[in-house]
């Protein structure tokens, strides 16, 4: 019953959508993305505080499964989900696996301001790394964004001023494994739907995280269980309402309303985990923003979101 719930409500949303004016439908698309992150974060630190992160990863990918199916019904059944890339999805999902657990575990080991800034750098890395794969050109503009985000880096992490917070690195390394992901993503999206992609993502994930999920397994408190329906559903649809939200509007003017997230997830992060923002973190996240904007300020093709769980 509750599979054609999703689907009616599914039908509605779309509906409602078209009714509405561009920006609007993209501001409305976003600003679910952005929720569904930040809810995820919270859910995501219940769930990793008593679960191993393999166990909460493979729990995340079979509900995500099953979640997703009202939209591949809609997209045209199984039978649509065909691809003539099979290793680029596997390669990429690889990529956001590694990523995804660089996310979850540094979750529970530093603040979610110094988090989300830290992952914002995804796009430098991405640019770095299409330089490499795509053969794009490296402008001047995307070198001094490049230099923004890791003085950012710098400012938040401070080396030297003590030990380095191994939360740190770990996000760091995820953020760059989210920019070989979003690399193969720009490759894919030449032949595969959004998705088409996703539904990969969540089953390649699955078959990846299989062995090391029941490694670690135990049972699981019944009191966990709606923190991992949480993550399950903010996880997919996180990626569904950002893809939607670039169809209705340009990159320009959808990826700077997910920079809201670096204030918002610092304001979480006081209210229920009192959390303070100092002077070090709020500035770093300022570079990074501040590369970000350079950057989108002079584009005018639409291009892929940051990357995120």
């Amino acid at each position: 019953m509750s599979w054609f719930i999703a689907l009616a409500a599914a039908k509605c949303q779309t509906r409602l959508m078209e009714s509405l004016h561009s920006p609007i439908r993209a501001a409305l698309w976003m600003g679910a993305s952005i929720a569904c992150f930040i809810v995820m974060s919270v859910a995501g630190r219940v769930a990793t505080a008593e679960l191993d992160v393999f166990q909460v990863m493979l729990i995340r990918s079979v509900i995500g499964f099953f979640m997703l199916l009202p939209l591949v019904h809609l997209a045209g059944g199984l039978r649509a989900m065909g691809t003539a890339r099979p290793w680029q999805h596997i390669g990429r999902n690889a990529a956001h696996f590694a990523g995804q657990f660089a996310w979850l575990l540094a979750l529970g080991m530093i603040p979610l301001a110094q988090l989300v800034a830290i992952e914002f750098t995804q796009p430098f890395w991405t640019a770095l790394l299409a330089l490499l794969v795509l053969g794009e050109r490296m402008t001047w503009r995307k070198v001094c964004a490049l230099l923004f985000g890791i003085a950012g880096v710098l400012v938040i992490v401070r080396p030297g001023s003590g030990p380095i917070e191994p939360g740190h690195l770990v996000m760091l390394a995820g953020a760059v494994f989210f920019g070989v992901s979003v690399v193969m993503v720009k490759l894919l999206t030449r032949s595969d739907s959004v998705v088409k992609i996703i539904f990969w993502m969540l089953v390649i994930q699955t078959a990846i995280g299989i062995v090391p999920g029941l490694w670690v397994w135990q049972p699981v408190p019944v009191e966990i269980w709606p923190a991992l329906l949480v993550v399950a559903f903010t996880g997919t649809f996180s990626h569904y309402c950002m893809a939607r939200a670039l169809v209705h509007a340009e990159a320009t003017v959808v990826v700077p309303m997910d920079f809201l997230r670096v204030p918002l997830m610092a304001l979480v992060g006081w209210a229920i985990y009192a959390e303070q923002l100092d002077i070090y973190t709020g500035t770093g996240a300022l570079l990074i923003l501040l590369g970000n904007l350079f950057t989108i300020r002079f584009r005018r093709r639409k291009a892929l979101p940051a990357e995120a769980p």
